[in-house]
Parts: C-alpha cells; sequence; structure tokens
C-alpha cells in the first residue's frame, strides 16, 4: 500500500500538536527534525503540500487539481481538512474554483488576474484595457540596489525591460522592470512585442513564472525629461512613482519594477477591508 503524505486521517483541520519541529521531506512526509514543540494546524501542512505540487509544476496554470476526495486519500486526511486548505488558497488566488467543473490552478491568462496586479482606473469610471508597448531590451549586471531586491549577488547576470503602457491609445504608464538574468535570461524585444497578452502572462507561458503577491511603494516625484517626452506630459509635472517587488512560489523575488504613472486622467485605486 503506498505512503501517504500526512497521518494520521482522525486528524481534524484544527491544531495538530507534535513533539518535535518539523520538516517536509521531498516525497512530502513530515519529519521530525528538533526537540522543541510545535503547533501546527493539519490543513495549513496540506496547503504547504499543495504549494509544493504548484511549484514543482505538478499542476500547471489553467489546469485542475484533483478533486478533494481524491486529495484527501492521497494525503490520508478528512475531506474537510482539504476543503479549507483549499478554501484559503482560493482566497490567495492560487487556485480557482469553478461551479461544476471543479477546483483550477490560478493563471494570469485569466483577464481578472490583470487588475489584480494594475490598479490604474480612468476617472470617468469603467474599465480600459491597457496595451503594452516594449521599448527596450538589454542584459546587464546587478548593481547593489538590484541584487539587495531580487535577492542577488552583485554582479549576477540580469535583464532590464522598458515599456510603455497605453489606455484608448495615451500613453500613461512607463515601467522599467528588473529581471534575474537566471530565469529571464532569453527574453528578448521581439520576444516581448509579439506576444499577444500580459507581461504576467507573457512570463508564465514563456517562462513558467508565476507571480504570487507583490509589495508596492508610493510616492509623488516630478516627471524629468525622459519620462515627461514619452508620457507627453510636462517636464516638472508631478507622477506618481509605483515601485514593485513581485513573488513567485516560496516568496522568492522574481521581479522588481519602477513605474512612473501620470495621472490626470487616472487614480490608483485601492480597496481595503
Amino acid at each position: 500500500m503506498p505512503q501517504s503524505d500526512v497521518s494520521p486521517k482522525g486528524q481534524s483541520s484544527g491544531t495538530h500538536r507534535t513533539g518535535a519541529a518539523t520538516a517536509t521531506s521531498h516525497k512530502g512526509v513530515v519529519a521530525a527534525v528538533s526537540p522543541s514543540p510545535t503547533f501546527s494546524p493539519l490543513y495549513r501542512q496540506i496547503k504547504s503540500l499543495l504549494l509544493q505540487r504548484l511549484e514543482s509544476g505538478e499542476w500547471r496554470p489553467g489546469e485542475a487539481i484533483p478533486s478533494e476526495s481524491e486529495l484527501a486519500i492521497r494525503f490520508n486526511v478528512s475531506q474537510g481538512t482539504v476543503r479549507k486548505a483549499i478554501d484559503e488558497m482560493a482566497a490567495e488566488n492560487l487556485l480557482l474554483r469553478r461551479q461544476g467543473k471543479g477546483t483550477f490552478v490560478a493563471s494570469h491568462d485569466d483577464p481578472r488576474a490583470f487588475f489584480r496586479f494594475l490598479r490604474l482606473v480612468p476617472l470617468a469610471g469603467g474599465i480600459e484595457q491597457a496595451q503594452s508597448v516594449p521599448l527596450e531590451c538589454w542584459r546587464a549586471k546587478a548593481g547593489p540596489e538590484v541584487a539587495r531586491m531580487l535577492e542577488l549577488n552583485i554582479g549576477d547576470p540580469i535583464n532590464i525591460v522598458r515599456r510603455l503602457l497605453k489606455f484608448s491609445g495615451k500613453p500613461v504608464v512607463v515601467d522599467e522592470i528588473y529581471l534575474p538574468g537566471s530565469i529571464f535570461g532569453t527574453v528578448t524585444l521581439d520576444m516581448l512585442s509579439d506576444y499577444q497578452g500580459s507581461l504576467y502572462s507573457f512570463f508564465e507561458n514563456q517562462f513558467g513564472v508565476r507571480m504570487i503577491r507583490a509589495e508596492e511603494r508610493l510616492r509623488a516625484v516630478p516627471a524629468d525629461r525622459s519620462s515627461a517626452e514619452l508620457l507627453n506630459v510636462a517636464e516638472g509635472s508631478p507622477l506618481l512613482s509605483v515601485e514593485r517587488v513581485s513573488f513567485s512560489y516560496a516568496d522568492k523575488p522574481v521581479e522588481w519594477r519602477r513605474g512612473l504613472y501620470a495621472t490626470s486622467e487616472h487614480c490608483y485605486f485601492n480597496e481595503l477591508g
């Protein structure tokens, strides 16, 4: 009989106490590694195992994952425990439930994913589709700031992309995007120009990298000559500076971008609570 990933099935989705700290092996089996007691909800252990499957590519973006009953058998836990883990992952936009069809790995190909990472909306209301216009793409070596943001060593290879985002044909955002060369080393301007879809969809489909979450810092800055020309605004005009670090699975930073937003007709919208 094959060994399950988590045991015993009698545990509820509540707190699971062990006599030692635990670590997950490459097979997913929980093993003791230190003598200190730990308190770990069983559903969180299942969530961790599901995340490992996503990170390894066992279930690709857009693909259905096994049913709750199948996962309960695989992990030797109750179906309710699996459901609680999946509910939390769905709330974090890692998985997507489809009524009557099952549960799927979330994908940047889903149009709704675009607005998770771009909070710019027109002042007049409604939703506008953005057009990405790649301007430049080149290779470089990481300086101290890029190395710190992307957790690289100084001098590691990186790729830099500069692009415009247009709304209704008007330039609104200019981005400078820094990418680890170990992951995105083969990206070219032609590849970016030929791709029909969002930049994160491009990263997902061409390089197998999915952005899970991002951290942003916003401040007001005056437009310099270069950004003023690209955004068709007067030099010195106020722009919104948005610096973002995006993370993939295992909280790995895979993108640092610096964006300048013209906000004469748009605002940055974020819903709280």
